[in-house]
């Protein structure tokens, strides 16, 4: 089974994430299938940038986003329905 969600990158004290296509048994920061997007907390407003349909094409084809994930892409807008 297939999860989009964060991959820690960045410095001590300084996060930044990417946002992944994993197998839901890959460590955090280990094997992926494809990057999405790229969110940071620390600017302000907190920059994200994603890749929408490839997003939608991975829901569609059943990755289910992880909770921050899902929080994510709902502040963009951003839902798992062909045309949305």
């Amino acid at each position: 089974m297939l999860r989009i969600r964060l991959s820690r990158v960045g410095k001590k004290k300084q996060p930044s994430y990417r946002i992944m296509v994993a197998d839901i048994a890959a460590p955090r920061d280990g094997a992926f299938v494809e990057q999405v997007g790229i969110y940071n907390p620390l600017t302000n407003p907190p920059t994200v940038s994603i890749n929408q349909e490839r997003v939608q094409y991975w829901i569609k084809a059943g990755a289910q986003p992880s909770e921050s994930v899902a929080q994510i892409l709902k502040s963009q807008g951003v839902t798992g329905k062909a045309g949305a």
